[in-house]
């Protein structure tokens, strides 16, 4: 008889508690809305691909996931383009009022998105970008460049500053010593930050669906829009819920190395 300890027995219960919804929303996504709504049942008794058929052939459904990842992408490659630079500038240099300027940015991620719903809003329409990707990504960039700012602090302060003096009197330039040295060193928190960056945007809905209305619109306003006179559609929005965790599964995969680093360096 196998013997199991009261930690073993307590983490086996911990991640039953974890997973069980993410079952149950499989489970949903392969039943017909009859029986979701009839029956409890632990295992589909009329197992259906049909939910996943309407995602993959309605526009409205598969579009929101192609919007999604289009502005997430933008999202990433613009708020690490500007916190790389600003985080070296924090982490190198002492200016005037650097310490209020960092604390300036960090409070811009405690504020809620619906602080800068309206005045995004009214901002992007004037200027005709309503209802475009990059409205979206540039709206998430005031919540992504402080954390990503933060965290990458935390990692090139950890890079002694030899480093950087070695290389100039070897004869690289800033930009050679930048891309070839100091960006390896500080690969792990490059990784960290894109996978917050990336979590955030995925995941946000306020703005996404105050900054969007057809052409723009993300699979989570698509998955809260989905009312009609004879109810929700369980299923659909089930296999949607399926589809939606996946991206972010496959993010944490392909950085789980360098979050984990980043724990163990103390930088998260």
């Amino acid at each position: 008889m196998i013997k199991i300890n009261k930690s073993t027995f307590i983490m086996i219960l911990y991640f039953v508690f974890l997973l069980l919804p993410i079952y149950w929303l499989l489970n949903m996504s392969f039943k017909t809305n009859q029986e979701i709504l009839s029956t409890f049942s632990l295992w589909p008794s009329e197992f259906t691909f049909d939910n996943y058929i309407v995602i993959f052939s309605d526009p409205s459904w598969y579009g929101g996931y192609i919007n999604s990842i289009t502005y997430v992408v933008l999202n990433t490659i613009i708020s690490l383009a500007v916190a790389i630079p600003a985080a070296y500038a924090f982490s190198r240099y002492t200016f005037m009022g650097d310490k209020h300027l960092f604390f300036w940015l960090l409070t811009n991620r405690m504020a809620p998105p619906a602080v800068f719903a309206l005045p995004f809003f009214q901002l992007y329409s004037s200027v005709g970008l309503f209802d475009t990707h990059i409205a979206v990504a540039l709206a998430h960039t005031l919540f992504n460049v402080p954390l990503a700012v933060w965290i990458l602090e935390g990692f090139m302060r950890g890079v002694p500053k030899e480093i950087d003096e070695t290389a100039y009197i070897d004869g690289y330039s800033f930009f050679k010593f930048f891309g070839k040295i100091f960006m390896p060193l500080i690969a792990s928190g490059i990784g960290v930050a894109a996978f917050f960056c990336f979590m955030f945007s995925w995941v946000e809905l306020l703005l996404s669906r105050t900054l969007t209305s057809v052409d723009a619109k993300s699979i989570a306003a698509t998955m809260t829009r989905t009312a009609s006179a004879s109810g929700l559609d369980w299923g659909v929005l089930a296999a949607a819920g399926v589809l939606t965790i996946i991206p972010g599964a496959l993010v944490i995969y392909f950085v789980r190395n360098h979050i984990a680093k980043g724990f163990a360096l103390g930088r998260v």
